[in-house]
């Protein structure tokens, strides 16, 4: 593995692969924050910068669990958090993005992370209740405070990215994009591009279903959010599981495993592109930053889009009520 490169989401720069941290707290069932803290170590000695959480991980464990593990070498990562989330566990989505709300949030996010300014901060996701003029309103305001260097959006829409961007300079916008989740690419990134707006894609591996390493849900624990999602449904799995077999093909062709190869593929959608793979253990944080070192030509690129054509993918990639919160 060579070393991670730089790439630039407008104008902050982050190594070329960041880590997500969500199921280091959230999500996949039971974790380890020895196991967890060991491989952040371990991504900040191989080069990735750019450590990707959320208030709403773990309901403020995770930047908490960041915190612990970045302290005494602050100068080395691009931090990112998000906030907007405002309900727990099991409780009903509840989005807010008002300005006493995007001020309290941050204050929560700084003390968890024990650090005195984020680098980019998000809006997890748009507040249908409140104009984005408002929104990042307030957060422009925490620029200017220093509490944050560079402001962002996830899952917003086209419309959305624009007014914001009118209000304050937005540097990335954090959406699911993968071989199996294009839906940002007829409107979303074409804007973003326009505007200089990086593109940061979460779950570019599928959500793991990618890797290849899911046949069935038997290995999945009972709280895994997996289990909610259409695509990993009986029926619906079995069918997607196509789309892995041609992707092992044209993996073992090239000697790399077909999450290697898939994730390459995300990293050669563009140099604004900065996939933040997640996982907890140190071996699959190996694997995915060697994917930085698969060249594609066109004819692969070609080859990997025809594997997984966006009409047999089987299921929507979240449940009806977290639908509406995306692409607003």
């Amino acid at each position: 593995m060579t070393d991670v490169p730089t790439r630039y989401l407008g104008e902050l720069a982050v190594s070329a692969q960041g880590l997500g941290c969500m199921g280091m707290s959230h999500g996949y069932g039971a974790t380890d924050d020895a196991q967890s803290t060991a491989t952040l170590h371990r991504a900040l000695d191989l080069g990735v910068t750019f450590l990707d959480t959320s208030d709403f991980y773990g309901f403020g464990h995770n930047e908490e669990l960041i915190g612990r593990a970045i302290a005494g070498r602050r100068d080395e990562v691009v931090l990112a958090t998000k906030f907007g989330f405002a309900n727990r566990l099991g409780e009903p989505t509840l989005i807010r993005g008002d300005a006493a709300y995007v001020r309290q949030a941050c204050e929560a996010s700084l003390r968890r992370l024990g650090v005195d300014h984020i680098d980019l901060y998000y809006q997890h996701r748009v507040d249908p209740q409140v104009p984005i003029e408002e929104t990042v309103g307030a957060m422009a305001e925490l620029v200017q405070a220093g509490k944050v260097r560079h402001l962002g959006l996830s899952e917003a829409g086209a419309q959305t990215i624009r007014r914001a961007h009118a209000v304050h300079p937005i540097s990335a916008l954090q959406s699911e994009w993968s071989l199996w989740t294009r839906d940002l690419e007829a409107e979303v990134a074409p804007v973003c591009r326009e505007l200089g707006i990086g593109l940061v894609p979460f779950s570019p591996l599928g959500r793991g279903f990618l890797t290849g390493r899911y046949d069935s849900l038997d290995g999945l624990a009972e709280t895994d959010v997996r289990r909610t999602q259409p695509r990993f449904a009986d029926g619906n799995l079995e069918r997607n599981l196509a789309i892995v077999a041609k992707l092992n093909e044209l993996a073992a062709a090239k000697s790399v495993t077909a999450g290697q190869l898939a994730l390459a593929w995300v990293q050669h959608r563009g140099e604004d592109v900065v996939p933040i793979p997640g996982t907890r253990r140190q071996r699959y944080l190996e694997e995915n930053l060697a994917a930085l070192d698969v060249e594609l030509t066109p004819e692969d690129l070609a080859a990997i889009e025809a594997a997984a054509p966006a009409e047999q993918i089987v299921g929507d990639r979240y449940d009806a009520n977290s639908l509406t919160f995306v692409n607003r």
